[in-house]
């Protein structure tokens, strides 16, 4: 008699489904404000997906022990976007819904029914997040693919139409200047870690592993005003680079100039790359290392970016802001950075020396009475010789 009265509520069940449907629709209409707001096509799907909700809750009726074909059966019934376009928290409010209606419906049945629909509304439940779940995991496998696709392209410099949206489809907020830090990766690189960093000093980040090395694009979160000065409202990109350093493996790590933004970040890169390349020949290079700082180590491994840098921002601003600022830098280089011999040789004052080699910092922002600065201006001064088309002035 009981399997009688079971067979009896499932026909029961099968011949008012269509009824629940439409009751559920008009529910979903009255009670859920963002479902009456939603584009046709989309409300036919989660018609749809209502609808397999209930033929799924019968045939569970039959068989509790058929589990594993919830979620398929219910969420299989409804398009891809609709899992883009309708959230977990949305999702849920359908199915109370859909419960609510058919409790309603079938309040005067026996009791068993009842707690049928409140096991299989916790099933459902649970189903739905698993989908969510694996739509969120699949989510972020593709953001990790396009952003290792992002910084390779940034990288190799082969930029194209693409690139701008493929950057803004990682959310990328960055605004204005970029810079690229690379240095080693650890063994196991905690991309979440980097990202928090990243946030509390007010930046954002695109993040890639190139074999060995940790490969990090940075912008600043936060926009630069006009008249703020650096540091002032925003971290400078050496500050943000030192936040970052303990997310890098043992080894050097350098830091590649600015550029305008993050579609220039190669030629930050190349910099960066190139300084990464040579920085174990800084005996005691800092960490981070600005790449600027390794120009003569850069040049020497025949880095034209290097070379052309020292050329076009040390020698040639030198030269034709005044010919003896350029003398006098030679003299003093090649005199030990003695003031006394190069006034000898000069036949000036050392007085007269001090004065002009404060005018050549101001001139290119290098301090030649410092070591490392000094042979980076030495290295200037040979490589800026040798592209002259005649000798270089001297005297």
């Amino acid at each position: 008699m009981a399997e009688l009265s079971k067979a009896q509520t499932l026909q029961w069940l099968r011949n008012i489904s269509g009824e629940l449907a439409t009751a559920t629709l008009k529910r979903l209409d009255d009670t859920l404000p963002w479902y009456g707001t939603m584009p046709p096509s989309r409300r036919s799907a989660v018609g749809m997906v209502a609808q397999a909700g209930i033929s799924s809750f019968i045939s569970w009726y039959d068989d509790p022990t058929s589990q594993p074909w919830i979620a398929a059966d219910v969420f299989g019934a409804a398009p891809r976007e609709l899992l883009r376009s309708v959230s977990l928290q949305q999702t849920l409010q359908l199915i109370r819904v859909v419960v609510e209606v058919v409790e309603d419906r079938v309040k005067d049945r026996d009791e068993n029914l009842r707690h049928g629909i409140l096991l299989y509304s916790r099933e459902i439940a649970f189903a739905a997040a698993d989908v969510y779940a694996r739509a969120a995991e699949a989510r972020g496998l593709w953001d990790a693919r396009l952003e290792a696709l992002v910084v390779d392209s940034i990288l190799s410099g082969e930029y194209d139409n693409e690139l701008p949206s493929r950057i803004a489809a990682l959310g990328w907020n960055g605004h204005g200047e970029v810079c690229v830090l690379v240095g080693t990766a650890p063994r196991i690189v905690d991309v979440d870690q980097i990202r928090r960093t990243a946030r509390h000093v007010e930046a954002d980040v695109l993040i890639g592993v190139q074999g060995s090395r940790l490969v990090v694009v940075i912008g600043r979160a936060t926009p630069r005003g006009e008249n703020d000065e650096p540091g002032e409202h925003t971290h400078t990109f050496a500050q943000i680079a030192e936040a970052l350093e303990p997310s890098f493996g043992s080894g050097h790590l350098v830091l590649g100039p600015e550029v305008a933004d993050v579609v220039e970040a190669g030629k930050s890169a190349k910099a960066a790359l190139a300084g990464f390349a040579v920085a174990r020949s800084w005996r005691n290079a800092p960490r981070p290392t600005l790449a600027d700082d390794l120009l003569p180590e850069r040049s020497l491994a025949g880095d034209p970016i290097a070379r052309g840098t020292l050329i076009n921002r040390i020698y040639r601003p030198l030269k034709a802001h005044n010919p003896e600022l350029l003398i006098t830098l030679w003299a003093y280089l090649d005199n030990g950075r003695s003031l006394e011999a190069t006034a000898r040789e000069l036949f000036v004052h050392p007085n007269t020396v001090r004065y002009r080699l404060k005018r050549i910092s101001e001139v290119i922002g290098w301090d030649a009475t410092g070591a490392r600065e000094a042979l980076i201006l030495q290295c200037a001064l040979i490589v800026g010789s040798i592209a002259e088309p005649e000798p270089p002035l001297r005297r």
